[in-house]
């Protein structure tokens, strides 16, 4: 099943509940997109490995860091994981939209 198109997503951090959107296009075995929450929005690309989909994002707010994802795409679900630095990794949800 394809990773294309657009999700609804949710990451329980540390900071509290995250939720956003993620809007995905796979081309072999990389993907462009665009992912959108309370803190704006930032286009990302990444790699894909048949179900699996990572790709990593600076951000500057509350602080500056780097997250690294890495989700599983079944069916119209998604479940995978955000490293944010020191922080730890917190768990990513995420449901077609």
């Amino acid at each position: 099943m394809s990773a294309d198109g657009a999700w609804k997503t949710t990451i329980n951090s540390p900071m509290g509940v995250q939720e956003g959107t993620l809007n995905i296009t796979t081309k072999g075995d990389t993907f462009t997109g665009k992912m959108e929450g309370r803190m704006g929005g930032q286009d990302i690309s990444g790699k894909v490995d048949g179900d699996t989909l990572t790709w990593s994002a600076a951000i500057t707010t509350p602080f500056p860091m780097t997250l690294e994802f890495t989700v599983t795409v079944s069916g119209d679900a998604m479940t995978g994981s955000v490293k944010a630095g020191s922080f730890g990794s917190s768990p990513l949800t995420g449901v077609r939209a």
